[in-house]
């Protein structure tokens, strides 16, 4: 270890009171240091906010990276320790940016390394709080090394425990990655930024002007690029959002399930549901009222909200059980499916299904986005990562096609053929390779454009198309659809199917 990094150890003077100077110790460790910029509490503070009160135990909390000016300890950079949200345990590593401004150098690594692998050995979700200007220049090679042990780290709990990342300040070059490699990131707006080369550095590699907002603030994030999946406004909020993401997960793989007393639909929503949907496929409608009717109606969270809005990805309940919400959004862009959306829709289902939570996908799509642009983004690829997260995904699978369902995005959406257990479409939907309209364009445009009236043939053909080809009886008669329903029977169907799938297991 190079001596100007960890320094050697600070020696108290022997004393004849060890009382005495265990208290004088912690009191220069532990002293609060006023925290700079928009920073509102401590590392210290922020790990016990988020935590349940007077729950925090801190790992090695005398070990030192150095000593301040004044010659106090001044830790290792980073708090670390084990506490509890709502009665469950969680591991916090929370950065101390007061130490080095957060950068992270070799004691820093050890520190957050030791409390990773004890998460790991023992089940515990892991939060990390950042707030580092990235690898501690004067460590050299050994913060290098460090960083990439905690990356290491990241993926092995990756199979293991959930991670959730707050961004509560800057998250600058080697210190991005470890919330990449994490399953959800919180940022706070105005506060937290993320990039991998400041202003300065942009400036002289491309002479491109942009401020840190600019290049990694949380609306960037959080809207175009899909690095975050929450954008909060304070602190605080950050700490409640992480407490009820976390209530819906287990601690680990294969752990029970945080199973509530279960609660009804909102009963103003699901007496809408049998006219909720319009009949006319074009016609927008929010899918949310739909969830409302069917899920239980009590805390969700959803994740990525602004981030293609055409699929919607969320946390809630069913029957009082935990359960991950797929569903598109026809206000949004009707709907489709696109590049982004494939992305987003993909990292959701792999995790639900990496964590054994079941998936409930309630679809209403026109297809995947056709064009150049979304050809040259790889849509291909990116759709079928989802073919792949829903094949791959063990955790029960429930599918309602509620209006629409064409083409390839049809198989996409929790199909059968890609291991749903139990799909149901509502009475009025449509299934089919491409829609009434596409269809017959293609079928017949030898007719439609010999004919004195095209815009009647087409209608004609259309209806005729609809009720003989697309209408959900076809799929029900093969056993593709496992019922057609009413919308008012989604709920109790989907309720008594999660009962019969879920048991037995221990995670119930």
């Amino acid at each position: 270890m190079p001596q100007f990094d960890a320094g050697a150890p600070t020696q108290p003077a022997q004393s004849a009171d060890p009382r005495g100077l265990l208290t004088q110790q912690r009191v220069g460790r532990f002293a609060r240091i006023e925290p700079k910029g928009k920073r509102v509490h401590t590392a210290r503070e922020r790990a016990e906010l988020l935590l349940d009160e007077g729950s925090l135990v801190e790992m090695t909390p005398l070990r030192t990276a150095g000593a301040r000016p004044d010659g106090t300890s001044s830790g290792s950079g980073v708090v670390a320790g084990w506490g509890t949200t709502d009665g469950s345990p969680v591991v916090v590593i929370s950065h101390d940016a007061a130490v080095a401004s957060g950068a992270i150098g070799a004691v820093m690594a050890e520190a957050i390394m030791k409390a990773q692998r004890f998460a790991i050995d023992r089940g515990h979700p892991i939060v990390y709080i950042n707030d580092s200007g990235g690898a501690r220049v004067p460590d050299g090679i050994f913060a290098l090394h460090g960083c990439g042990g905690i990356f290491a780290l990241n993926v092995k709990a990756q199979k293991r425990v959930p991670q959730i990342s707050l961004i509560l300040g800057p998250c600058a070059g080697a210190a991005a990655y470890s919330p990449a490699l994490t399953d959800w990131t919180v940022m706070v707006k105005g506060q937290g930024q993320m990039f991998l080369t400041g202003p300065d550095i942009v400036k002289a590699a491309t002479g491109e002007d942009a401020t840190a907002e600019e290049i990694g603030g949380s609306r960037l994030h959080s809207v175009t690029s899909g690095v975050a999946h929450l954008e909060v406004s304070s602190e605080m909020e950050a700490f409640e959002a992480t407490r009820l993401l976390l209530s819906f997960l287990p601690e680990h793989k294969g752990a029970p399930h945080k199973v509530q007393s279960a609660m009804p639909a909102n009963p103003f929503a699901a007496g809408k549901l049998p006219t909720l949907v319009p009949d006319k496929s074009s016609v927008v409608f929010d899918m949310f009222a739909l969830l409302d009717g069917v899920l239980d109606n009590g805390a969700r969270l959803e994740v990525m909200p602004e981030h293609a809005p055409s699929i919607l990805t969320l946390f809630g309940r069913l029957d009082g059980r935990p359960v991950g919400v797929v569903a598109n959004q026809p206000a949004a862009r009707g709907g489709i499916l696109d590049s982004k959306a494939s992305v987003k829709l993909a990292r959701f289902v792999e995790f639900c299904g990496r964590f054994d939570l079941p998936v409930l996908t309630f679809v209403d799509v026109p297809g995947f986005l056709p064009g150049t642009v979304e050809e040259s983004r790889g849509v291909i690829t990116h759709g079928a990562k989802v073919l792949k997260a829903y094949a791959e995904t063990e955790s029960p699978k429930l599918t309602v096609v509620v209006r629409k369902a064409f083409g390839g995005a049809y198989i996409a959406m929790g199909a059968a053929s890609l291991g749903a257990d139990v799909n149901w479409a509502w009475s009025g939907s449509e299934i089919a390779v491409m829609g009434p309209s596409g269809a017959v364009a293609l079928l017949n445009r030898r007719e439609l454009a010999a004919s004195d009236d095209p815009a009647a043939l087409r209608d004609t053909l259309a209806a005729a198309y609809r009720e003989e080809v697309a209408r959900p009886y076809v799929a029900a008669e093969a056993g593709i659809v496992d019922d057609v329903i009413h919308p008012e029977e989604t709920r109790p169907r989907m309720v008594a199917a999660l009962r019969m799938l879920s048991a037995g297991s221990p995670r119930a």
